[in-house]
C-alpha cells in the first residue's frame, strides 16, 4: 500500500479521486483523445498506487547524479562531464543494494538501496536535457507527469539557461511542484556570488512559475566528500560548504507523511485537471467549427425549401401548356359546331361518317400528340432542375465536408443514372397522362356527335313528311322547284330543323364538349400534379440522402460534443472540490 497511515477521511479522498480519474476516460475517449494523453491519464491512475516519486531533472552535466549520490551517501550512479544517464533510473528500498547493477525494464532501470527513507520515497534520476541525443530529453519529458515533486538541478556556472527555461515551460503545464537546486556553488569565489546566482534564479523562476520558487544552493561534490571522509575537521568544513543540510532536511523531514500525501494526491489530480481543461478547449474549438457546418446545413435546407417552392410555381406554368391545348380544342369545337351544325350544311349532317371525320380532323386534331409533347417537356424540365439542384448542393456541401472526410462514414454522394431516372419518369408520368387522355375516346365522341345530329334531322323529317322518304324530301328542299303540298310539308320540316332542332343540337354538342374537356383537363391536371408531387418528394429525398453522411456526421458530432462537455464540466467541478479537500489535509 502506498500510504502506511491513512485516516478514513484520507481513504475516502483517495477512492473518490481514483473514481474520478477512471470516469474521465469516457469523455476523453469520446473526443478521440490523443493516445499519449490517454496513456498519461492511465499512468496518473496507477500513480495513486505508487510510492512518492521525487524526480530529479536538469540539463546534462548539471550534477543530477552527483546530487543523488550525495543524498544516498555513496557513488551508486555514474557521474561524468558527458551524458551518463541514458534512461530513467528509479531508486527504491531494498534489503541490500541491487547486485550486478540495475534491473532493466524497457527504458527504465530499477536500483535498490537499504537506506531507510526509501520506504516512503522513490528517487528518480532522468537523462539530461539539452543533450545531443534527442531521445534522452524525450524520455525525461514523458516521465515528468508521473512526478510528485520535481527537483530541478541547474549549475551555478550557467544557471537558468534559455534551454532550461524552455524545458521548464513544457513541464510547468502539468502543474507540478518544482524545487530548484543550484549545484556546484563550490566553484564560486564568495558567498555574495552565491546570493547573486540565487537571486537570478529566483527572479526567473518567479516570472516563469508565477510564484516565489523554493531554491537550495548546494555543492553535491562537497556533500559527498563530507559523507565519505573520515577526517572530522574536513567533514565539518565540507558539510558546511556544501549547504546540503537544508536540502536534505527538506527532503527527509519537511516532506513529512502529510505533505507527501498532499503532493501524491494532488499530482494525479493535476494531470486529470490539465487534460480536462485541454479537452474542454478542444470541444469548444470543435463546436466553433461545427457552427459553420450547422449553418451550412441550414443554408442547404433553406435552398431546398426555395427549390421546392420554385418547382411548384414553375410546374403551374408547365401545366398551363396542357390546359392551353385543351382550351384550343374547346375553341375549335365551338367554331366547328357553329360552322357545321347548321341548316345550310344539312347534307353533311346526315352523313355520319363525314361529320365524324370532320370532327376528328378539325376539333380533336393533334391534341393527344401536343399533350404528349408537353409531357415530355415537363419530364425533361423536372430532370434538369433536379440535376442542377443536386449539383449546386453537393458542390456547396463538398467544400465543407472535405474538412471531415477522414472521419465521415461514406462520402457526400451524387445521384447517378439521370438518363435511367428520365426513363422511369417517362414510364410513370407518361402512363398517367395516357390513361387520362384515354378517357376521352375521340372516335366514340365523333361518332356519337354525328349520329346525334343525323337522328335529329331524320326524326324531324319523318314527323313532318310522313311516308315520303328522307332522301326525296332533301332533294325537293334543296331543289326548291316543287311548290305543291309535299313542298309545303318539306318547308315545315326545314323550318323545324332551322329554328329548333339544329340550334338545340349545336348547343347540346357544345355543352357536352365543354364538359368533357373540363373533365379531361381535371384528370390530366390531377394525374400530372400527383406525379409531379411524388417526383418532387423523391427528388428532395434523393438529395437529402446524398448529403446524409455529412448531416449524420454533424449530428453525431454535436451530440458527442454536448455530452462530452457536460461530462468534462461535471468532472472538473468534482475534481476542484477534491483539490480543496486535498489541500486541507
Amino acid at each position: 500500500m502506498l500510504y502506511r497511515f491513512l485516516t478514513e477521511a484520507d481513504e475516502r479522498i483517495l477512492q473518490a479521486e481514483r473514481s474520478q480519474l477512471v470516469t474521465l476516460r469516457r469523455p476523453l475517449a469520446a473526443l478521440d483523445a490523443d493516445s499519449d494523453d490517454m496513456a498519461q491519464l492511465d499512468r496518473a491512475i496507477l500513480q495513486l498506487d505508487e510510492l512518492f516519486l521525487l524526480v530529479v531533472v536538469g540539463e546534462f552535466n548539471a550534477g543530477k547524479s552527483a546530487f543523488i549520490n550525495a543524498l544516498l551517501g555513496q557513488h551508486l550512479l555514474p557521474e561524468g562531464v558527458t551524458p551518463t544517464t541514458t534512461q530513467v533510473t528509479v531508486l527504491r528500498h531494498g534489503e541490500a543494494a541491487t547486485p550486478g547493477g540495475a534491473t532493466e525494464v524497457g527504458e527504465m532501470a530499477l536500483l535498490s538501496h537499504p537506506i531507510e527513507w526509501l520506504h516512503d520515497i522513490n528517487i528518480v534520476d532522468t537523462p539530461g536535457t539539452n543533450a545531443i541525443i534527442r531521445r534522452h530529453q524525450e524520455i525525461t519529458e514523458e516521465f515528468v507527469p508521473r512526478a510528485d515533486l520535481i527537483l530541478f538541478v541547474t549549475s551555478a556556472d550557467r544557471p537558468f539557461s534559455e534551454s532550461e527555461r524552455l524545458f521548464l515551460q513544457r513541464i510547468r503545464e502539468w502543474g507540478k511542484k518544482i524545487v530548484f537546486v543550484v549545484n556546484k556553488i563550490d566553484i564560486l569565489e564568495t558567498a555574495a556570488d552565491v546570493d547573486r546566482i540565487v537571486a537570478f534564479v529566483e527572479t526567473n523562476g518567479r516570472e516563469l512559475l508565477g510564484r516565489k520558487p523554493v531554491i537550495f544552493p548546494i555543492s553535491a561534490r562537497l556533500a559527498q566528500r563530507a559523507k565519505e571522509t573520515f577526517d572530522a575537521d574536513e567533514r565539518t568544513r565540507a558539510w558546511a560548504g556544501s549547504r546540503f543540510e537544508r536540502l536534505e532536511d527538506y527532503i527527509l523531514h519537511t516532506l513529512d507523511e502529510g505533505e507527501r500525501l498532499r503532493l501524491k494526491l494532488a499530482n494525479p489530480l493535476g494531470v486529470a485537471l490539465l487534460l480536462t481543461e485541454r479537452y474542454l478547449g478542444l470541444a469548444r474549438a470543435r463546436q466553433e467549427l461545427l457552427k459553420d457546418d450547422i449553418a451550412t446545413i441550414r443554408t442547404v435546407e433553406a435552398q431546398l425549401a426555395a427549390y421546392e417552392r420554385d418547382m411548384r410555381r414553375d410546374f403551374k406554368y408547365h401545366l398551363s401548356h396542357v390546359d392551353n391545348v385543351l382550351y384550343g380544342m374547346a375553341e375549335r369545337g365551338n367554331r366547328f359546331f357553329d360552322e357545321t351544325i347548321r341548316l345550310s350544311r344539312i347534307l353533311d349532317l346526315i352523313n355520319a361518317d363525314r361529320i365524324q371525320g370532320l370532327f376528328e380532323r378539325e376539333v380533336v386534331a393533334d391534341t393527344a400528340a401536343q399533350i404528349e409533347a408537353h409531357t415530355l417537356e415537363l419530364i425533361d424540365w423536372i430532370v434538369a432542375q433536379e440535376f442542377k439542384e443536386w449539383q449546386d448542393v453537393t458542390e456547396y456541401l463538398g467544400r465543407r465536408a472535405a474538412r471531415h472526410a477522414d472521419q465521415m462514414i461514406g462520402p457526400v454522394s451524387g445521384i447517378r443514372g439521370f438518363e435511367l431516372h428520365r426513363q422511369a419518369l417517362l414510364e410513370s408520368v407518361g402512363q398517367a397522362v395516357r390513361a387520362a387522355v384515354a378517357t376521352y375516346d375521340r372516335n366514340a365522341e365523333a361518332r356519337a356527335l354525328a349520329e346525334s345530329v343525323q337522328i335529329a334531322v331524320a326524326e324531324t323529317a319523318i314527323v313532318e313528311v310522313g311516308a315520303i322518304g328522307l332522301g326525296a324530301l332533301l332533294v325537293k328542299v334543296l331543289a326548291v322547284t316543287v311548290a305543291d303540298v309535299t313542298g309545303l310539308l318539306a318547308a315545315g320540316a326545314v323550318a323545324a330543323l332551322g329554328l329548333y332542332v339544329i340550334p338545340a343540337r349545336r348547343r347540346r354538342a357544345q355543352k357536352d364538349l365543354q364538359e368533357k374537356i373540363t373533365t379531361l383537363r381535371a384528370r390530366l391536371s390531377q394525374a400530372l400534379t400527383e406525379q409531379f408531387e411524388a417526383e418532387l418528394g423523391r427528388s428532395l429525398a434523393r438529395i437529402r440522402e446524398a448529403m446524409r453522411p455529412y448531416t449524420r456526421f454533424i449530428e453525431t458530432q454535436q451530440t458527442t460534443l454536448d455530452e462530452s462537455q457536460a461530462a468534462l464540466r461535471e468532472a472538473q467541478g468534482a475534481m476542484a472540490a477534491l483539490k480543496a479537500q486535498i489541500e486541507a489535509i
